[in-house]
Order: C-alpha cells, then structure tokens, then sequence
C-alpha cells in the first residue's frame, strides 16, 4: 500500500468523529503531517499478527475486520465505513495486530503513527488529550457490543453454567 499524493484538510479532518472539538490550529497541524495512503479493493492493509505502531480512519471506501479463529477459520467480525477508524489497539497496548483488514473496495486511509500522536501531544496537549479521550470512548462502545454479544451466545448455549456460576 503506496502513501498517496492527495492530502487531507483540515476541514475534512474536522468532519471525523475522532477529531471532535480539536481547535482549527490543531487540525491544520494535523492536516499537514498525517499521511493518506489508498488501497485497492481486496488489498490487505495490514494482517493478524503483525507489530505495527499507525492506526487509520477510513476517508473513502469500505474495509473488513477478519479475525482467525484457533481452529485456522477466518470470520468477519466488523464491517467499516467512511468516518470509522480501526488498527488503534496496537498502537495503545503495543501488541500484534489482532485481527486483519482488508479493502472492500477503492479506498482513502488517514494513517496515523503513534509519532503523530507524539508530535500532536508536543504541539498541543489539549488536542491530544481530546483525540485519546474519542479513541478510548469508540474502544469502551465496541466492548459494550461485545459483552452483549458474548452474553447472547454464552446464555443461548449454556444457561445451566451460566445460572451455577451466579451463585457464590
């Protein structure tokens, strides 16, 4: 995946959910240092597995989130769209990439390296706070679908163990 000559604005960065009430001088600076880089559809942006130190919001396009299960099955856990940002986890607990993302179709990536963050944080600790706030708030609603989830599943399957293990 080659980084693309296009830039982004700091008016298109404004519009992005991650970058919620970040002040103009912060997304110009931003705007002039993050890097775009363009996928083709069924190109694989990174894979399960790998060390990374970047994130991306997705600008343009589609991806999916495939997860491996331990028995070597691919299943698609998510599916994203334009304003959505994915690859964060590897860049907060600095552990392998957990899961592969794949271009469903011709797409436009913010990337974001972890020395963005820095960079940002160094410019202007308010912004940075702010960014690390919306990416912890996005990680604790994906927990939430996930705990109802696994709730639905652990129920629906063992609702003896799940009753015995209530009780003390």
């Amino acid at each position: 995946m080659q980084p693309s000559v296009s830039s982004v604005s700091a008016d298109e960065l404004q519009r992005i959910g991650l970058f919620g009430a970040l002040s103009s001088e912060a997304l110009q600076h931003l705007s002039a240092n993050l890097t775009v880089v363009t996928p083709g559809s069924g190109e694989v942006i990174f894979s399960e597995g790998e060390t990374a130190s970047e994130f991306y919001v997705l600008l343009e396009g589609e991806v999916e989130v495939v997860k491996q299960s331990k028995t070597g099955v691919d299943a698609r856990v998510a599916l994203l769209g334009v304003g959505d940002w994915f690859g964060e986890m590897s860049v907060i607990d600095v552990q392998p990439r957990s899961a592969t993302v794949r271009a469903l179709a011709p797409s436009r990536l913010l990337k974001i390296r972890a020395a963005d963050l820095d960079a940002l944080y160094r410019f202007d600790l308010k912004a940075y706070a702010l960014v690390v706030l919306n990416i912890a708030r996005e990680l604790s609603r994906r927990l939430r679908v996930t705990d109802g989830i696994l709730a639905d599943f652990v129920t629906s399957l063992v609702p003896t163990y799940v009753a015995r293990r209530r009780r003390p």
